[in-house]
């Protein structure tokens, strides 16, 4: 299994973009919930059967990435800027792809930034319906090579499944939740509030 920050480590290609990390309790969320604001970079896409080809990166792009309590899961919501009316509310960015690691625990560097450990399996998931399992073979190989027991590979399967009976049963309401979260933490931060971390160059600012 991977370790992997959830600053994202510079993987995608992208440098000095701001990195924001909260614990976040409210009536529709409770857990670690981090920002990274795309300031540059050129766009990346995937295709997907119903929703065809979506931007997941680039210049202007918010990633909201959120750990739920008592979950096993990394949840990132990819945000482009473009107003969308969702039950009846209008957000100023909308969801292009939502992406949903399953994980074996959480962690936290000395710099404070918190890291996962990657369980392979990934559910990927669209506001047009696209409901995606991915490397199921690579959490098949690990089980079978030893380097996952019984127990973890069978937690793995049962995060799985919950992720798409909590989340993908009702794509817009999922949706929704996600851009409220999202603007709850546009409000903090431009309210002044403290991040536990923080990382942004001096000439640039969080969430235009």
């Amino acid at each position: 299994m991977k370790r992997k920050r959830l600053d994202r480590d510079l993987k995608w290609g992208f440098q000095y973009f701001p990195y924001y990390q909260v614990r976040l309790d409210c009536e529709i969320y409770h857990g670690l919930v981090s920002l990274i604001e795309l300031t540059d970079g050129e766009y990346f896409y995937w295709d997907f059967p119903k929703a065809g080809k979506i931007a997941v990166c680039g210049k202007g792009m918010i990633w909201l990435q959120l750990v739920p309590d008592r979950c096993k899961r990394l949840i990132t919501a990819m945000f482009i800027p473009q107003n969308k009316t969702i039950m009846g509310n209008t957000y100023p960015y909308s969801v292009s792809c939502i992406y949903v690691d399953v994980m074996e625990k959480l962690e936290y560097d000395l710099d404070g930034v918190a890291a996962y450990i990657d369980k392979y399996l990934d559910v990927k998931l669209t506001p047009k319906g696209d409901v995606l399992i991915d490397d199921r073979d690579e959490l098949d190989e690990a089980f079978r090579c030893g380097e996952l027991s019984k127990e973890q590979y069978d937690d793995a399967l049962t995060e799985c499944d919950l992720i798409i009976s909590q989340m993908c049963t009702d794509i817009e309401k999922t949706e929704k939740r996600c851009c409220d979260i999202l603007n709850i933490m546009c409000k903090r931060i431009s309210s002044g509030e403290k991040p536990i971390v923080n990382r942004i160059s001096q000439d640039m600012k969080i969430l235009h």
